[in-house]
């Protein structure tokens, strides 16, 4: 792997450990996860250890050190949305997809995920596609949104 994106990312950092989190929020948003071998680059080139910089990268939620798609689609299954039907929303994406959840569709589009609340109990079910929020969901809705990120 050719380090010369991560060099950049670096520099726009000034090198400095006290950015490490920007650092690493930078990289995921270049390779849509956290290479190992490009962690290891990151600490030799700040002069940290790689134990720090992996603590960092394993502890906040939004990282991932295995490949996600283009598009990362977090299902809540938080007692709100479990209630109002998430489990069914999951399903459908699942069927649409024809991937399972923590995983990734064979064409790099779409990554599905599961989490616990996204804080917006009051539009049960939800997910988030990326930054956008879509509550209130039925199964019939599932198809149109997913087509609209392709």
């Amino acid at each position: 792997m050719k380090f010369n994106k991560i060099d950049k990312i670096l520099e726009k950092f000034n090198m400095q450990k006290s950015q490490l989190i920007s650092i690493l929020q930078d990289i995921q948003n270049e390779f849509n996860f956290l290479p190992m071998e490009v962690l290891g680059y990151v600490a030799e080139k700040l002069g940290i250890p790689f134990s720090l910089v992996y603590h960092l990268a394993t502890f906040y939620k939004t990282f991932s050190l295995k490949r996600r798609g283009r598009h990362l689609i977090n299902v809540c299954l938080g007692t709100a949305c479990h209630i109002r039907g998430g489990v069914r929303i999951l399903e459908k994406i699942e069927r649409d997809l024809n991937i399972k959840s923590g995983s990734i569709t064979l064409d790099s589009k779409f990554s599905l995920e599961v989490v616990r609340c996204v804080g917006c109990c009051s539009l049960a079910p939800v997910i988030r596609i990326d930054d956008d929020t879509h509550g209130r969901l039925t199964q019939g809705k599932i198809t149109p949104m997913l087509k609209k990120y392709e």
